[in-house]
């Protein structure tokens, strides 16, 4: 989706009838002969993206996120001044594989014409069925789960920066060789830390289906009691297999995660005789005093936070 924002048109909708949802008014850039550069404008989708993009870019950019902390990116409804910053951005990074389901709409109502950073490109997704026992299967994007997913996101999104902003390539290069370096001491940490954790203990339950990626890449068993969107339904059924799995294999791992309702999990918690764990942090960051400011904060966090629930088990 790398140019010009044309992919967003995909999907059938009319531009008129979405301009006419926005309202986005004209913006004349007039800028002085005489003016120092500008640092560019990045908009991200997210709050993951957001602070990825921010180690990149430190001072060459101006990076705003649509979706802020502790904030649902599946429901996010846009407001007219998302796509006023959409408009008046030189770049645009999202997520890719379904998460911003409203943003090729955005992106249309905007008149976006600037440079689109899909950061999950190249990567071959984890397909996952909305509804027990469905036949059709969507792309999981929660692959920043996977600290070398992340890794990849962050070249990408230093190819598009490059492209857009040429004359500081090479400190973005410096600072994301940085990143790249912390990431990758990030990923064997995790993998130390849950090593730690016998084989057999390694079971947790969660109220939303966004822990696959970590699944597949650190070696732990996640069981949610929902699908893969934070906003569906629990199936009575599902919450009393649950309940059976708790009391049978002696489960006390479960946790609620920021952007979700604790009341399922809680629920369980009750009746399967097992206790609520610290909070995790899985499509957003916290605010900025909170435990998981930034990515790097984030993934230390939860992976301490479960290893010492599987610890329990």
């Amino acid at each position: 989706m790398d140019g010009t924002g044309k992919a967003a048109r995909r999907g059938g909708v009319g531009r008129r009838g979405v301009l006419g949802v926005f309202a986005v008014p004209a913006v004349t850039r007039l800028v002085p002969a005489h003016a120092a550069p500008r640092a560019i404008s990045v908009v991200t989708t997210f709050s993951i993206l957001q602070d990825i993009v921010t180690s990149i870019c430190g001072e060459d950019a101006a990076v705003h996120s649509l979706v802020g902390p502790n904030r649902d990116t599946h429901s996010f409804q846009p407001r007219p001044s998302d796509a006023q910053a959409v408009r008046a951005a030189t770049i645009l990074v999202s997520n890719g594989l379904g998460l911003e389901a409203w943003l090729p709409r955005l992106v249309e109502a905007a008149g976006f014409s600037g440079r689109h950073v899909v950061a999950s490109a190249g990567i071959v997704p984890l397909m996952r069925t909305l509804k027990p026992g469905g036949a059709a299967a969507v792309p999981d994007p929660h692959c920043w789960q996977d600290v070398g997913c992340a890794r990849h996101y962050a070249a990408n999104i230093v190819d598009g920066l490059n492209a857009v902003d040429p004359a500081n390539a090479e400190r973005c290069a410096e600072r994301a060789a940085a990143l790249d370096k912390r990431l990758a001491a990030l990923d064997g940490w995790i993998r130390g830390e849950i090593d730690s954790v016998p084989q057999g203990q390694r079971r947790v339950i969660t109220d939303h289906d966004a822990f696959a990626y970590f699944a597949k890449a650190y070696g732990v068993e996640f069981l949610s009691l929902r699908g893969r969107l934070p906003e569906s339904e629990a199936p009575a059924r599902r919450m009393a297999e649950l309940v059976a799995m708790l009391r049978e294999h002696r489960v006390r791992a479960l946790f609620i995660e920021n952007i979700t309702n604790p009341a399922l999990i809680e629920q369980l918690a009750r009746d399967g005789g097992a206790v609520v764990g610290r909070e995790l942090y899985s499509d957003a960051l916290s605010l900025p005093d909170g435990p998981a400011a930034t990515y790097e904060a984030m993934m230390r966090h939860n992976v301490t936070a479960l290893v010492a629930g599987m610890r329990q088990n």
